[in-house]
């Protein structure tokens, strides 16, 4: 019998704008959402960590990080069971992603960190915890990022038609939903254009891409951005906020000292748009399925729709909630892990061979 379970999800993505809690019941044909709340991230911890990514850290530092981290996913989980009228003794497993510090599968010694201590997750919660997903594909010679194709393909791959999926977040990833599964960071998709918003704004974010509406593209500007390597790079490829940060955006600025914040943020909304339209061009993609914060920002779906030739719709138009997906996928993996089935992604991360993902704590 196909017995159905209960698993909860917590994602907090590249933005660090909340903590996505998400309650999923759980078989082998569905994952099928029950609860789903956005938790807010602690404004000081925020700082604390784009500190540690933007500068030279201690051990203390990092160490203090990952307890502070664990803290807040275990009060967003016992405010979501509180919330929900939910019993610990009924959730079989929490999928915890955890925040990324640095992701550098690239490197000479490739890793990626993500910190939130797992064992206070199971301390405060008495739910058993799956974290730690990353590594083991690492290990395996692949990017460890991103997983979320994986997902969509569970989710999205009965739907008629050639469709694509792209998660913009902090980054943006697009999945290609075919007879062998494909997908890869195609850049930076909120994170820029939150930081600029918020520095010359003093907004939290762009609401539906208002203050880049307001602006007009400066060509120059964006070809200078769209010729940095990494939109060269050929997939499998990841990316993350060691990347495409603030650090990155001020050299590209460093010669459009007189530019106008108006257009520097429609500049970035284009960059955003452009890279994500020219990874699928010459796919032949009948239908782009948008999810994440991306997807509520109007003009840049408008942006999205007029530079692709397929169809653009939000995740909701094919019953997914787009805010909930990326902690959904976690609750998935924390059940693949639970049940000792490995990911197929090594389409994906290059890896050599797909891997059991995930540590389990308690």
């Amino acid at each position: 019998m196909n017995k159905k379970e209960l698993y909860i999800g917590v994602m907090s993505g590249t933005s660090l704008d909340s903590v996505d809690v998400a309650l999923c019941e759980i078989d082998t044909e569905s994952c099928i959402l029950v609860h789903s709340k956005e938790y807010p991230f602690d404004e000081k911890l925020k700082e604390e960590i784009l500190s540690a990514i933007s500068g030279s850290v201690t051990l203390e530092i990092v160490g203090t990080l990952d307890h502070k981290l664990g803290c807040l996913f275990s009060e967003a989980i016992l405010s979501f069971l509180s919330d929900f009228s939910l019993k610990a003794e009924d959730i079989n497993a929490i999928g915890v992603h955890g925040q990324t510090l640095w992701h550098a599968p690239d490197s000479k010694n490739p890793f990626s960190m993500q910190l939130g201590d797992a064992s206070i997750v199971v301390s405060k919660t008495d739910i058993q915890t799956i974290a730690d997903f990353r590594r083991m594909d690492i290990a395996n010679g692949g990017q460890g990022a991103p997983f979320a194709p994986a997902f969509h393909q569970f989710l999205f791959g009965n739907l008629k038609g050639f469709n694509a999926v792209v998660n913009i977040g902090g980054m943006a990833n697009i999945t290609l939903l075919g007879k062998k599964l494909f997908g890869w960071d195609s850049g930076c998709g909120n994170v820029l254009l939150d930081y600029w918003v918020r520095e010359n704004a003093y907004k939290p974010y762009d609401y539906n891409g208002e203050f880049a509406k307001s602006g007009v593209v400066n060509e120059d500007l964006l070809e200078l951005m769209l010729s940095d390597v990494y939109f060269k790079k050929s997939a499998p490829k990841s990316t993350g906020r060691e990347y495409f940060n603030s650090m990155w955006l001020e050299e590209k600025l460093s010669a459009f000292s007189l530019l106008k914040v108006e257009d520097v943020q429609r500049t970035l909304l284009e960059l955003t748009a452009r890279t994500i339209a020219d990874d699928l061009e010459g796919k032949r993609v009948d239908r782009l399925i948008v999810c994440g914060g991306g997807a509520k920002n109007r003009f840049l779906m408008q942006r999205l729709d007029m530079l692709t030739s397929c169809s653009v719709k939000s995740s909701e138009h094919v019953g997914v909630d787009g805010d909930a997906l990326e902690a959904m996928a976690f609750a998935w993996l924390a059940y693949k892990r639970k049940h000792r089935e490995e990911v197929d992604l090594k389409s994906v991360t290059g890896a050599k061979k797909n891997s059991l993902l995930g540590a389990i704590y308690g």
